[in-house]
C-alpha cells in the first residue's frame, strides 16, 4: 500500500532490482537496459526492489 503521505498525489513508482542498480551503477543505465518498470499504486513491493516515487501535490 502507498504510505498516506504519498497517497493523494501519487502518480507512479519506477521500480528496479537492487542487483541491477548495483551492476549498472545508475538508474539511467538500468533504464537504458530495459530493466526499469513503471508500477501503479497496487504494486506489491518485493524484497530487493529499489523505487523512485513520482507524485504531485
Amino acid at each position: 500500500m502507498i504510505h498516506s503521505d504519498f497517497e493523494r498525489g501519487f502518480i507512479r513508482a519506477e521500480v528496479m532490482r537492487c542487483e541491477d542498480l548495483l551492476q549498472y551503477k545508475t538508474p539511467a543505465a538500468v533504464k537504458e537496459k530495459g530493466l526499469l518498470r513503471i508500477e501503479g499504486k497496487d504494486y506489491q513491493v518485493r524484497d530487493g526492489d529499489t523505487m523512485l516515487f513520482r507524485f504531485s501535490v
